[in-house]
């Protein structure tokens, strides 16, 4: 049993060196392989990873995005996976315990060769469990976190495992045949955002069981992703780098319903997106209303 693990960079060298030294502490580190996509980093990356013997680069010219990123790192890892091998996303802005992967590994094994997220726990939160997984209504174009319908108890105490309808690539394992059976990424269409819900999905249509553990933790700084609150409406609704860019959305529903669904996505994309809108503005409205 071998575990490829594959972590697409861009810059914030300081997370990169916090997470290499995570999974140099693992349980099961003889079994790894550690495969860095560095999409054009200018920030000494290079040369760093560079030093690293037990670290494989892959370099790109910085358009490779997330999901061009772990395409090329399947690339490199896939011809040489056996049916035994498994494959981990990771981002390089978290760290996690010494056991991390070997629960991951023995969550899958437990439930028939699922693919196995993690929970997520921010930095100096109290309770500090702020994401379990994704829930998805593709009727309703909505996406939503497992987290919100748990009880404040249950927030702190949480169940062992949960199943969800999609899963993050900010620590997720695969059992490596499913990419040679139901394919890659698609950077083409979901070159970012979107693109790790997509694939989990594909796999979970194949009958794969889409499974978190509580045990499988991944600690995160206070803002992890991309913080698009300063950015313009322009740049949030079209920007490649906004999870609210209306085109990779679409796309993204496009691929994961039936072909009904996939054939209507336009149609109800807009209805919903302004019935949401004008919720909103109702709801500022009255605020308004309330403070005069």
């Amino acid at each position: 049993m071998h575990v490829n693990v594959i972590i697409p960079v861009f810059n914030r060298l300081k997370h990169t060196r916090k997470v290499l030294e995570a999974l140099r502490r693992q349980t099961l580190f003889g079994a790894l392989t550690i495969v860095v996509v560095n999409d054009g980093s200018t920030d000494g990356t290079a040369d760093y990873l560079h030093s690293q013997d037990d670290v494989v680069e892959i370099r790109g010219g910085g358009n490779l995005w997330w999901g061009g990123a772990i395409e090329e790192g399947l690339k490199h890892v896939l011809p040489s996976c056996q049916a035994e091998d498994y494959i981990l996303f990771l981002n390089n802005d978290t760290w996690f315990d010494d056991q991390y992967i070997e629960t991951l590994v023995q969550t899958s094994k437990d439930n028939g060769g699922a693919a196995v997220g993690s929970v997520i726990h921010e930095e100096g939160r109290d309770p500090p469990l702020v994401s379990i997984g994704a829930k998805v209504n593709i009727n309703r174009l909505a996406v939503w976190d497992l987290l919100s319908e748990l009880s404040e108890t249950e927030k702190r105490s949480p169940n062992g495992q949960y199943r969800v309808d999609a899963l993050s690539g900010r620590g997720t394992l695969y059992p490596a045949p499913l990419f040679t059976k139901y394919g890659g990424m698609r950077p083409s269409l979901l070159p970012h955002y979107m693109a790790d819900y997509e694939i989990a999905m594909r796999f979970a249509r194949a009958g794969v069981p889409l499974v978190v553990s509580s045990n499988a933790i991944v600690y995160s700084p206070p803002i992890y992703g991309n913080d698009t609150s300063k950015l313009s409406w322009r740049k949030q609704l079209f920007g490649r780098r906004s999870p609210h860019n209306v085109f990779q959305r679409l796309i993204f529903y496009s691929l994961v319903g039936s072909p009904v669904q996939r054939m209507t996505a336009p149609i109800r994309m807009a209805y919903f997106s302004c019935r949401r809108a004008f919720s909103t503005w109702r709801s500022l409205a009255k605020r308004k209303e309330g403070t005069i």
